[in-house]
């Protein structure tokens, strides 16, 4: 590792350590505004999937839910689970990149002169482009996904989408929050200047996603289900 290396590592760890300690202090200060913008996101994304669960076609093929059109079992949390997690990455790993762009590159530049120099400040611009890029992908796709799942179900089990979507409430508000946890902490940095402090967050968001993930797993497995059979008279 070269000594420009050195120090950018160094002078990240000092402000990933900071972080914690700043938060440490007041944990909640910092956790609510992280929340309350996930939770909006949340919203939003909610109200998003009704409108297009109305545009889009259903699907006319039988589908499966566990629960449902079967009984119930551990090994049905698993494949929410496992695309959770891979949206988590992509959230913490937009969220690193917020780091690498704001905090760590612009201390790279200013060791360096000429090309090096220039690509460095190219590379930080690079990661801000790819974290919007990575936003906006994570959103569309699961806003269509979702709401292509909500106009099937929605057809099948003879139940407005308007109930649909109230009756997920239970377990998608706790998950897409966690989900959505890593870019808000992106996005107040952002807008604060606080990038050192990026890492520190997507630790700290991660953790705390990872729990909240598994509980909404287990609600939509053995909890979601049962709320169906009450709402719809298909089944």
């Amino acid at each position: 590792m070269s000594a420009a290396s050195e120090h950018v590592f160094s002078h990240g760890m000092r402000d990933t350590r900071e972080a914690f300690e700043v938060w440490n202090a007041q944990p909640w200060t910092v956790l609510r505004g992280w929340v309350a913008l996930s939770l909006a996101i949340t919203l939003a994304l909610l109200g998003v999937v009704w409108v297009i669960a109305g545009l889009l076609t259903p699907d006319l093929t039988p589908f499966h839910l566990a629960g449902l059109t079967s009984a119930s079992d551990p090994a049905d949390l698993l494949p929410i689970l496992w695309r959770n997690s891979l949206v988590l990455a992509l959230h913490g790993t937009a969220c690193v990149a917020g780091f690498i762009a704001g905090a760590s590159m612009p201390i790279a530049a200013a060791q360096r002169t000429g090309l090096s120099r220039w690509i460095h400040v190219k590379a930080g611009q690079f990661a801000i482009l790819f974290v919007a890029a990575v936003t906006l992908f994570s959103l569309s796709t699961q806003a269509l996904y979702l709401g292509f799942q909500g106009s099937t179900l929605a057809f099948q089990l003879e139940i407005s989408h308007a109930a649909l979507i109230l009756s997920v409430l239970p377990h998608a508000i706790p998950e897409l929050t966690a989900l959505f946890l890593p870019l808000a902490a992106w996005l107040i940095a952002s807008r604060r200047g606080e990038w050192n402090r990026l890492l520190a967050a997507t630790f700290i968001t991660v953790l705390l996603a990872i729990p909240t993930l598994v509980v909404a797993a287990t609600i939509e497995v053995y909890v979601w289900p049962q709320i169906l059979r009450v709402l719809s008279s298909a089944v």
